[in-house]
């Protein structure tokens, strides 16, 4: 029984004889200004190879070095600037212990993946980054074979770790698999899904927990960082295998034994950690770590290297780390546009146009106080869906269900059966994981759940994994569920209260940035279901648009005009029920029709229009679909995505002279 009371009382002893070293490093606080700088360390660095050469103190110097280059890089293209600067060193030690890109590290979201970016082949090419033709701000396997994995959705990481764990274990390979996950991330089912597999199975997988949200002290962190460098060496290791298998070999009594001795062990540990949860689910816990301490991370992850099966290392970080105001508001500061770097301030003038985003938070407020049933949901996106002012007038009615959006739907139809009128407010690319709920929840019992699916169309700079372009498509299909799209600010608010009123599953999408600047109906009303608007007459052609299309199809139409083209113009607002009265008229006395909308063509707008032309038989109609072929769309600005597409003014302009066959230059 001796070995089993050393190994127990191990972690006291240590906590006894290692309290002089409870010293954390002093957190730096870097303000640097747009100037260039001196990379002494950095200019050196192009592969992770190249840092395994560096000493801690050059470590500790490129750190600052890359917080540099990060800031001034997302100060002229925008991105995510406080998640990268929380992760640099965390960053830096696994591309120094472990063997990338033969070790495998998968990131989850991936926003905060620049320094990652930085050190794997494209220093040179971060100034291109979120930019047409540029790299992208998230990882991407055609970019680096450092990135193993495409992502941009949060909690994916384990699940896909999981999957290189058993791929590895079938051919026979040796490499180590590395997920890393944030605080926020572990929110989401799917995280727990990975967690509940990837512990049961038994695999070498390493989950690296950064977590930027828990606070600890100092002295508990220095003490729990030294505590974990032991626990987690050769010595101590097989120590403990040693013991576990003496105790197994003890006639009748042995697994019991086996059990108190954790038993014991984790009350010691978890006096100081918080990791009985994942060592129930079957993880080794290592931590929590000091996130920003390279030599204390880089000895840990040389010691978990050597573990097998699953294990969890909890790393302490902080978001924004090395620069004053995204340490100050991190949320701010999450996902941003150029910025001067010592003020911290937009470069962008200030508009008195508001956002799409503010329009729909302010109009919930007005909402909200007439109607005590309206409820609001967001799924970690208080602030970006524009809910924050709802949020401190009606803290009771706001649910921040974290990043699960599945259960945001569901919780929102448990709400609907009761009576209330849940509103979800969650961008369109992130709606997509609650599709099942969206149609067995909510439409199949004909709930009235609003979804306001904010950056719905292009979004944009954040490219591929977050383009808002399938919402029309993946919603068109299910039955019961209304959809509609405002064509500016004013019809939005008139739509939301539509949404509200109508008692039924609602589909309300606006487009990201920018609303037009009309004026605002001080009045709210009710639009008829299914009804679209003529917004112009003419006989050459008709072209029918929605949402964010129909102002662009105006432009064009009146371009036309100047060159004898007559143009009708008709805002659909509904693309389900589409009206179908309308549509139908106009096909059948002007015969060429084109219609506009910000959504991939399969499924969509465009699709609805062919599908009643079909139905009515109405035969002889020329027919054009304006949209987003059968492609993912890449990074780039919102406009130049609309002009690639054709989907702008000029596109519109052009498509409307090739059918009728009119030559003639686009552009004025």
């Amino acid at each position: 029984m001796t070995g089993l009371f050393l190994c127990a009382l191990l972690p006291a002893i240590l906590l006894t004889e290692n309290l002089k070293n409870l010293i954390i490093w002093k957190e730096l606080k870097l303000m640097k200004s747009q100037e260039t700088v001196n990379y002494s360390v950095l200019q050196n660095v192009n592969f992770p190879a190249d840092i395994r050469k560096l000493s801690i103190p050059e470590l500790n110097t490129l750190a600052q070095e890359l917080r540099d280059l990060i800031i001034q890089t997302v100060a002229s293209c925008g991105g995510h600037l406080a998640s990268s600067l929380g992760t640099v060193e965390l960053t830096l030690a696994l591309h120094y212990v472990f063997n990338t890109p033969q070790d495998k590290v998968v990131w989850d979201v991936g926003h905060q993946c620049y320094a990652h970016k930085i050190i794997t082949g494209r220093k040179e090419k971060i100034v291109t980054m979120r930019s047409k033709n540029g790299i992208s701000g998230f990882p991407k396997r055609e970019e680096s074979i450092y990135d193993v994995f495409n992502v941009g959705h949060s909690g994916t990481s384990i699940s896909a770790a999981a999957g290189f764990a058993e791929a590895k274990c079938l051919k026979g390979d040796h490499n180590k698999i590395i997920a890393v996950i944030g605080d926020g991330s572990m929110t989401t089912g799917m995280a727990f899904e990975g967690l509940n597999w990837t512990g049961d199975r038994k695999k070498d997988v390493i989950i690296v927990l950064n977590d930027n949200e828990m606070s600890i002290s100092p002295n508990v962190g220095a003490l729990s960082s030294y505590l974990n460098r032991m626990m987690t060496g050769h010595t101590v290791t097989r120590l403990k295998a040693d013991i576990k298998n003496f105790l197994k070999s003890i006639p009748g009594i042995g697994e019991q034994m086996v059990r108190i001795s954790r038993q014991i062990e984790e009350s010691l540990k978890t006096f100081v950690v918080p990791g009985a949860l994942f060592e129930e689910l079957g993880f080794t816990y290592v931590g929590p770590l000091e996130g920003h301490r390279l030599d204390n991370l880089i000895r840990n992850f040389e010691n978990i290297k050597e573990l097998t099966g699953p294990v969890l290392v909890h790393v302490i970080t902080k978001k924004g780390k090395g620069y004053k105001f995204a340490e100050e508001k991190p949320l701010t500061y999450h996902g941003l546009s150029p910025f001067d770097v010592q003020t911290g301030k937009p470069l962008a003038a200030p508009s008195d146009i508001p956002t799409y985003t503010n329009i729909f938070g302010k109009t919930m407020l007005e909402l909200a106080r007439v109607d005590s049933r309206i409820v609001a949901i967001t799924a970690a996106m208080c602030e970006g869906t524009g809910l924050d002012q709802f949020s401190q007038e009606f803290p009771k009615r706001l649910y921040d269900v974290g990043i699960a959006e599945q259960h945001a739907v569901t919780f929102a139809a448990g709400l609907a059966v009761e009576g209330f009128i849940p509103v979800v407010a969650i961008y369109s690319t992130f709606l997509q994981r609650a599709y099942d709920q969206i149609l067995h929840d909510v439409c199949l019992q004909k709930l009235p759940v609003v979804f306001a699916i904010d950056r719905a169309g292009i979004v944009g700079e954040d490219g591929a994994t977050h383009q808002g372009l399938f919402d029309f498509s993946y919603l068109r299909n299910i039955p019961h569920i209304v959809i509609m799209a405002p064509k500016d600010e004013n019809e939005l608010r008139h739509m939301l209260k539509t949404a509200v009123d109508c008692r039924c599953p609602v589909s309300l999408r606006y487009p990201r940035g920018r609303a037009v600047g009309v004026n605002i109906d001080e009045e709210l009303k009710t639009l008829e279901i299914g009804k679209g608007e003529v917004l112009r007459e003419g006989a050459d052609l008709a072209v029918i648009a929605i949402g964010s299309t129909v102002y662009p199809a105006l432009a064009a139409a009146q371009r036309l005009t100047q060159e004898g083209i007559d143009i009708k113009i008709i805002n659909a607002r509904f693309a389900k029920p589409i009206d179908s009265e309308l549509i139908a008229d106009t096909a059948a006395t002007i015969k060429k029709i084109i219609t506009v909308e910000e959504n991939v063509l399969q499924g969509g707008f465009g699709s609805a229009v062919l599908e009643l032309l079909s139905e009515k038989n109405i035969t002889g109609v020329q027919i054009k679909r304006l949209g987003i072929p059968d492609e993912f769309v890449e990074h780039a600005t919102q406009a130049q995505l609309r002009q690639k597409y054709g989907i702008d003014e000029d596109g519109i302009f052009l498509a409307v002279k090739e059918m009728l066959e009119i030559n003639g230059d686009c552009c004025p």
